[in-house]
């Protein structure tokens, strides 16, 4: 049997730990020949692929990004693309395809297993925006990147009485900002789910100032609105090859706004693809390597339109179609936790 794996979307730490294990296992005790495709769903557009073996994993699994590649390539945008997809899995003799990515990756799975392709899915997304999944690797990391960077800025932010604007990542849901904000100790959390008042984020760093804490630290992730406010704050109107917007400025003009109101010496710091660097931490890797192996059982078994996930402490897996219905946004509970500490 040969199987191909693919990753697709924005790089982030723990991919490696996926290929790694799918290809040990898909070789040692399936025997297959397992085939990576280049930079995403483009190595399927245009057949772009090389073979992997044992020697081909090892050492990856502390390394960051992608041995394969990845881009973000959409068939649907191109002439013929998955009709081209679909001749490229004769033209590569695949039996079968795992793809590894997030909402956009899997939409384009979930389209091609509905033409009847061998798909198998595994969830890879920092935003942890994916639904039918409790966690995706990489969010982890990023999580912890981001909170060391607040544990750095609270030093400098502290030594000079200075409000602190953290700008990280989450298009549509905040889940980087709610967990990376409790675990640094920001002082106010801005996410898209909740638009927010400029008025009572200034209240909350007056309310610390006025008990003798002349410092504050704003989390704020990318897609962050104010409530009077009827678009996104992007850095241009050029959209991707799926549509998106790209996003970012938020950090910047609320450091300003909330300079002007408040008198504050404010800064902003915009974390940006440092969140998608660097080597998976532990829970990662573990995850990444169990989601690997549950995928190359789950072509074995011929589960194909199929998306491994982890629910509780549990792999299991659920239809692709159910992870790319919708987005899955911050937990009202979780959020009203991170609030107890806002001011």
């Amino acid at each position: 049997m040969r199987v191909g794996l693919l990753t697709g979307g924005g790089d982030c730490p723990g991919l490696n730990a996926v290929i790694r294990a799918a290809v040990r296992k898909g070789i040692e005790k399936y025997k297959y020949e397992m085939l990576g495709i280049k930079k995403g769903w483009a190595g399927m557009v245009e057949p772009d692929a090389e073979t992997i073996d044992l020697r081909s994993v090892s050492g990856i699994l502390q390394r960051g990004g992608t041995i394969i590649g990845t881009s973000r390539t959409n068939p649907e945008k191109i002439d013929r693309g998955y009709e081209k997809v679909a001749g490229s899995f004769k033209v590569l003799k695949l039996d079968a395809l795992i793809a590894i990515g997030g909402e956009d990756t899997l939409g384009v799975a979930n389209k091609l297993t509905e033409m009847n392709l061998p798909i198998v899915g595994v969830p890879k997304t920092i935003d942890n925006d994916l639904s039918a999944t409790d966690f995706t690797f990489g969010f982890d990391t990023a999580v912890n990147i981001v909170m060391e960077a607040v544990d750095r800025l609270h030093t400098t932010a502290e030594s000079h009485d200075r409000v602190m604007v953290v700008e990280v990542m989450g298009r549509h849901a905040g889940w980087i900002a709610t967990y990376g904000g409790i675990a640094g100790g920001a002082d106010v959390i801005l996410i898209p789910e909740e638009p927010f008042d400029i008025e009572e984020v200034c209240g909350s760093i007056q309310k610390r100032h006025a008990r003798g804490k002349n410092f504050s630290i704003v989390m704020a992730a990318e897609g962050a609105l104010p409530k009077d406010a009827s678009t996104f704050m992007t850095k241009g109107q050029e959209l991707d090859s799926f549509g998106h917007v790209k996003l970012g400025g938020i950090g910047e003009a609320l450091a300003k706004e909330i300079e002007k109101r408040t008198g504050y010496e404010t800064r902003a710091t915009v974390l940006g693809h440092i969140q998608r660097g660097g080597s998976p931490t532990a829970f990662d890797r573990v995850l990444g390597t169990r989601f690997g192996i549950a995928a190359i059982d789950l072509v074995s078994a011929r589960k194909f339109g199929r998306m491994v996930s982890l629910q509780g402490n549990k792999v299991v897996d659920v239809p692709i179609k159910d992870a790319v219905a919708r987005i899955k946004t911050v937990d009202k509970d979780l959020f009203e936790i991170a609030k107890v500490f806002f001011g």
